[in-house]
């Protein structure tokens, strides 16, 4: 019998929310405000070290997937991205005091869990059409292990339906526990991030066969980069795959 908890389902439902942020002057001007922001909240917290970083280009269509370990990932991630990138994120942040209105001044894609959410997957959609790089943490949710999850299939699909470049990028050191256990401490986390080169899917057999095989090939782009620690589901794969005796 399986111990796997179950995926999140949102607490709350706001389709009128759901939609690809306009990029309005004034949306421009706050993303590269927020921006600045960030990096400086990242200097002050994080000894950061970065590998990889060429691998990121300046401009989309572009999917980003990376693995979720805590609330620091996507201070990161928008901190290192040389251009802005769309970021989906759980409905329930929305109403976060300061949190949700930064998001939401961003230009975030709100997204409801627990079963595929058709709007958010069409803004998505909208946003690689139209050359954006968009980010997507494919395990669904933030690690419950503090290493990689069976992924979900929303990831392949979008670079599927798109056939759009999926960038790799792994994270360490992010565990909300370490991030706000030395905030406590007034110390700096050390945090690793490991970016990947680009790749695209393969697209060989019928569509439930694609989506598969397309979302174990970008969870296991992952867990190449990283640590046998945060490796999770993905580590025996990569053994396997290793082995001489295959």
């Amino acid at each position: 019998m399986s111990t796997k908890p179950p995926k999140p389902i949102s607490s709350v439902y706001r389709p009128e929310l759901v939609r690809l942020p306009e990029l309005t002057l004034k949306r421009r001007l706050v993303r590269r405000l927020i921006h600045v922001l960030l990096r400086l909240v990242v200097r002050l917290v994080i000894k950061l070290d970065v590998r990889g970083r060429e691998y990121f280009p300046e401009y989309g269509p572009l999917l980003v997937v990376g693995n979720h370990l805590g609330d620091a990932d996507v201070v990161v991630g928008m901190a290192l991205s040389l251009v802005p990138v769309e970021i989906l994120g759980k409905i329930e942040l929305y109403d976060f005091p300061i949190a949700g209105w930064l998001m939401e001044a961003y230009g975030t894609i709100w997204l409801h869990r627990g079963s595929p959410d058709r709007r958010a997957i069409r803004a998505a959609l909208q946003g690689l059409v139209e050359g954006r790089i968009v980010a997507i943490a494919p395990e669904g949710r933030e690690s419950t292990t503090g290493s990689l999850e069976e992924g979900t299939s929303g990831a392949a699909y979008l670079a599927l339906k798109t056939d759009v470049p999926i960038l790799p990028v792994a994270i360490t050191g992010t565990e909300n526990w370490r991030i706000y256990g030395n905030l406590k401490r007034l110390r700096r986390t050390k945090v690793s991030v490991t970016v990947g080169t680009p790749f695209r899917l393969e697209t060989k057999g019928d569509r439930r066969q694609q989506l598969k095989d397309g979302t174990d090939q970008i969870m296991e782009s992952m867990a190449q980069l990283l640590p046998p620690e945060y490796q999770g589901v993905y580590s025996t794969l990569q053994e396997k795959e290793e082995s001489p005796f295959e």
